[in-house]
């Protein structure tokens, strides 16, 4: 009975994974993998005081990117609520 509802949030959960994980393939979030299997084991009391790294900010692009999925989330959220009372008292 409540099948479309169900698919259409695990339909919007994958399409929004799928751009997340393409934006971080193009961002280079995966490029250093054999480096990262050894963070954990670094001792860092040898190399003294570590140099700061400073956050990137967030480009303008990004930014809207993050807010539209957020909005979108939300949209889809009221959307499914919305049809799910207007048809909740019929079978």
């Amino acid at each position: 009975m409540y099948y479309p509802y169900f698919i259409s949030y695990m339909v919007a959960g994958l399409a929004i994974s799928l751009v997340v994980f393409i934006w971080a393939l193009n961002n280079g979030q995966f490029k250093d993998q054999q480096r990262a299997r050894y963070l954990p084991l670094k001792d860092e009391t040898d190399e003294g005081e570590p140099p700061v790294v400073r956050a990137k900010k967030f480009s303008r692009y990004e930014t809207y990117a993050l807010m539209f999925l957020a909005f979108a989330g939300l949209a889809v959220i009221a959307a499914v609520l919305f049809f799910a009372l207007l048809k909740g008292g019929q079978p």
